[in-house]
């Protein structure tokens, strides 16, 4: 009997490629490849004749021609020589993971070590991403540089290496090195591939590997084929199978790069060399039996179209295939003629075959999930960043989706700061990375966290090669605290102090401003080693002191209101936020012991501006300047006032017979009676004595 391996043929990489070469040709466009797309002569012999050339450098693909890079990828120079010309990258995405890795590691000052051939065009694309300076082993026998024991070693492998060889080498690596950074990337279909040779080659008579001679992952099947079977054979073509007929049990594996149609060949011509009566046709029915099996994705082509389905003629299966309406399309609102149409080729999923009811069961949607996994896992592998759009919130995190797979993002990874409330996310679209893959489970795990602290500390080295105090900036206020507003200025976060926040006298932050708000604020100060930022927020035309310069003269008469008393004075606002101080000696037109005598606190008063320093914040207020004015101005009314009262009523005329001031002279003094001056029996004896002096005066 004849066994075919189920990983023989194209890998993903491989099929991509070469896929995209065929579909330049179809879309008319002059080709040229850099190096051979794949190791398989008949494939490279098939596109020629398509017109399709194969140029050894950049500089010798013609003017007006596509350029393509093949999937074992290049050096990072010979982008360079592309630039300006139009060229299609095809490199597999597992490569790129490794030019990043090289890239990134070599920069950090890592010697990178290449688990590989050195000939071969991966590895020297990959030893193209740390300026040629890698060190190459491909035979773990091999005498290690010494100079590698004094330094940090990043170790990455060719995707098609046999595993045994990596692993002696990194534990012989391990040994000698001062330090070492490892990087499986051995290619997850390599090593199936690979597993697979292993026990089909032990249960076999005969092994035979289908391949191009220059392929290294289909020398690499028959050197573990021929470790397990003797009888082992590295064929290109079905004219090689070795003419014998003594062979019960046939495996037959091939290469990534070798095209199904040359396995089926081979399967054909190996039908002679069974013992048990099979025919080919029996044979190869089984054959094609496999390839539309279970989990299958083959091309087929739609020949109707229905309300709740579509039929798909599967190339010359015995029976068509069922698509229903909703395993065509993730959007229910779509109609299956709205995304199909009756000689479209589409390339479907096989769910099931049942031989009984003549019925093959097909998906569009499950596919279109595998191609979104084999993206994840290529993100995974090369670390790069996707964006998904957050479904719903479960237990411990959320549910993003990306192109039909479904990505959980703990509730830890969700963001920077704790999120109280996952189901607050929930419909945003956000950017994360792939942390966590379970290939058994199909789980999948990313971190929307890790990219936005890479971001932030981008952003951090950016704001400190150019911060400076005086800056200013638009932030967003992240926190609160009791003691100020922490605010985002990009990438950092700065302290805008509560006593920076307004120019009233506040008890909380949260009665200026709010999370979310965006401020204008400025550098006040700041610390590059404590890496502690104080801002300021305060705007110079909204503070009082400036206001009041526009409002307040010297010689004003104000209204204001006494606020808090001292000793020595009393404070009165005059406007919010802008006290004056009117002094003990300035509250009234007699001496008093304290402000409390006069005034009470919350009264309000009119006083007149008698000093004004700006520089020191300091406004002289006097309520007495404003008495003896009014006192002055009444006391000659009442003199002018006093003859026509004489005339009318001499019997009442009012006469100053004395002065509390020595130096005012009294004029016409004349003598009263104790009886008719009650004022002076109530006066301190200094003037009582001022009258018989006035007295003495009249006599002479």
């Amino acid at each position: 009997m004849i066994t075919v391996a189920k990983t023989a043929g194209f890998c993903y990489g491989v099929k991509r490629a070469v896929d995209n070469v065929y579909k330049l040709v179809d879309e008319g466009k002059k080709t040229a490849t850099l190096g051979p797309v794949i190791h398989n002569p008949q494939v490279i012999a098939d596109l020629e004749k398509k017109g399709v050339l194969v140029c050894d450098k950049a500089s010798d693909i013609p003017e007006g021609y596509t350029a393509v890079i093949r999937a074992h990828g290049v050096p990072e120079s010979v982008y360079k020589e592309l630039e300006g010309k139009e060229y299609r990258d095809l490199t597999c995405p597992f490569v790129t993971a490794i030019h990043k890795i090289v890239n990134k590691h070599h920069k950090e000052g890592y010697q990178i070590v290449i688990v590989g051939d050195k000939n071969h065009p991966e590895v020297i694309g990959i030893n193209g991403w740390c300026g040629g300076s890698a060190v190459i082993i491909n035979d773990p026998k091999e005498q290690i540089d010494e100079n590698l024991s004094k330094k940090d070693v990043c170790i990455v492998a060719q995707t098609t290496i046999k595993r045994e060889i990596f692993v002696q080498t990194v534990q012989i690596l391990k040994k000698t090195c001062k330090s070492t950074l490892i990087f499986d990337t051995i290619c997850s279909a390599t090593r199936d591939r690979q597993e697979e040779a292993v026990e089909l080659a032990k249960e076999s008579d005969m092994m035979l590997v289908v391949g191009g001679r220059e392929s290294s992952n289909t020398r690499k099947l028959f050197e573990i084929a021929k470790q397990y079977c003797k009888n082992s054979y590295h064929i290109e073509t079905p004219e090689e199978i070795p003419q014998k007929s003594t062979y019960k049990k046939i495996g037959i594996t091939a290469g990534a790069s070798t095209p199904v149609g040359i396995i089926e060949e081979v399967v054909k011509a190996m039908s002679e060399n069974l013992k048990n009566g099979e025919s080919f046709a029996e044979l190869f029915e089984q054959y094609e039996g496999k390839a539309l099996s279970n989990g299958d994705i083959i091309d087929g082509t739609v020949v109707e179209v229905r309300s709740n389905e579509v039929i798909v003629d599967l190339g010359g299966y015995k029976y068509n295939g069922q698509l229903a309406a909703d395993q065509l399309s993730d959007d229910p609102s779509l109609k299956p003629s709205d995304v199909v149409k009756e000689g479209d080729t589409i390339k479907v999923y096989v769910v099931g075959v049942n031989d009984g009811e003549g019925k093959v069961v097909l998906s569009r949607k499950k596919l279109v999930a595998m191609e979104s996994w084999n993206k994840i896992k290529a993100a995974y592998e090369s670390g790069e960043t996707l964006e998904g759009k957050i479904i719903k919130a479960v237990k411990g995190g959320l549910i993003a989706q990306t192109e039909g797979s479904q990505v959980f993002i703990p509730a830890r990874q969700a963001s920077e700061r704790f999120v109280q409330d996952l189901q607050s996310l929930v419909g945003n679209t956000v950017q994360y990375r792939i942390i966590e893959i379970d290939e058994r489970r199909k789980r999948v795990i990313g971190s929307v966290r890790v990219i936005l602290e890479e971001k932030r500390k981008a952003a951090e080295e950016a704001f400190w090669a150019s911060a400076e105090v005086g800056k200013r900036y638009n932030g967003v206020v992240k926190s609160l605290t009791s003691f100020g507003a922490f605010v985002d200025i990009g990438g950092v976060d700065g302290l805008v102090h509560i006593s920076e926040l307004s120019w009233n006298k506040i008890k909380h932050p949260s009665e200026v401003v709010k999370e979310g708000d965006v401020l204008d604020v400025y550098i006040k100060d700041l610390n590059p080693e404590t890496k502690k930022i104080s801002l300021g927020y305060k705007k110079t035309e909204d503070n009082p002191w400036v206001i009041a310069q526009t409002k307040i003269h010297k010689g004003d008469v104000v209204k204001c209101k006494i606020v808090r008393m001292l000793p020595f004075g009393a404070f009165a606002e005059i406007i919010p936020n802008v006290d004056g101080l009117i002094h003990i000696s300035q509250i009234a037109d007699r001496r008093i012991g304290k402000p409390e005598d006069v005034l009470t606190i919350g009264e309000e008063v009119e006083a007149k501006v008698t000093e004004v320093n700006w520089d020191d914040k300091k406004i002289s207020l006097s309520i007495r300047e404003l008495i003896a004015p009014a006192a002055e101005k009444q006391a000659p009314a009442e003199e002018e006032k006093a003859p026509e009262e004489d005339k009318a009523a001499p019997e009442e005329e009012e006469t100053l017979v004395y002065s509390t001031d020595p130096d005012v002279e009294v004029e016409n003094p004349i003598e009263v009676e104790p009886e008719a001056a009650p004022e002076a029996e109530a006066a301190p004896e200094a003037e009582a004595e001022a009258v018989p002096e006035a007295e003495a005066a009249t006599e002479e």
